[in-house]
């Protein structure tokens, strides 16, 4: 699993627990990924939207613009578990070999 698609596994956990702000789960990757590039997180969500696994929508907020908010799809908690899976099967292979 390479770490694009630890980063799409990642941004479908967070939005499997709910629809949230874009700037938020940039934020919440850096903290876990502080290399990661920001246009390379907001290129990811733009795919995950083309591909039909999440979808984006305007939310409202008091006193300022309208947010930009990502939600899970069925597509989207379907390839949350098949990349589940594959991280499960890279750990197991890891762990086999004595990677830990």
């Amino acid at each position: 699993m390479l770490k694009k698609d630890l980063i799409e596994l990642c941004l479908l956990h967070l939005l499997a627990q709910g629809d949230q702000y874009g700037y938020d789960l940039l934020k919440k990757l850096h903290d876990a990924f502080p290399d990661t590039q920001e246009s390379a997180v907001y290129a990811l969500l733009r795919g995950l939207c083309r591909e039909g696994c999440s979808e984006q929508y305007m939310g409202q907020t008091s006193g300022g613009p309208a947010r930009k908010y990502y939600h899970i799809t069925d597509g989207g908690l379907a390839r949350h578990e098949a990349l589940r899976k594959q991280w499960r099967a890279l750990l197991r292979a890891l762990a086999a070999l004595g990677v830990e």
